[in-house]
């Protein structure tokens, strides 16, 4: 049973900084895909990054590039993301997904398999 697990999320001010881990289990081939999704009230759930299975493709939303990173441990099986200079507009619940992807991170919705529970996060102006 995979199973990926969200943690890190809170209240911030505008400004400052939050780090997202994501822990998968249960995936028996660990070729996959890790990305972060954020739905925000009343909004359609967006892509925001994703990171191929080596970590070579790093694809990031307009709306995040140059102040969120994303990364991985394999080891860990665990997908972060570091987030920096949060803005208000950032506030979502923030999804960890999982696909079935060797040498791409795909950033559309409909390509993942696996996706966690989400986690709160509220940037304060």
């Amino acid at each position: 049973q995979v199973q990926l697990v969200e943690s890190g999320g809170g209240l911030v001010q505008a400004g400052g900084s939050l780090s997202l881990s994501c822990a998968a289990s249960g995936l028996t081939d660990s070729s996959y895909a890790l990305g972060w999704f954020r739905q925000a009230p009343g909004k359609e759930r967006e892509f925001v990054a994703a990171i191929s299975w080596a970590g070579g493709s790093t694809p990031y939303a307009d709306s995040v590039k140059g102040r969120f990173t994303i990364t991985r441990d394999n080891a860990k099986n665990t997908v972060y993301l570091q987030m920096n200079s949060l803005k208000p507009e950032d506030t979502a619940v923030y999804y960890c997904g999982a696909a079935r992807k060797l040498f791409t991170a795909p950033t559309d919705i409909s390509s993942y398999n696996y996706w966690g529970l989400g986690i709160q996060v509220t940037v304060s102006s």
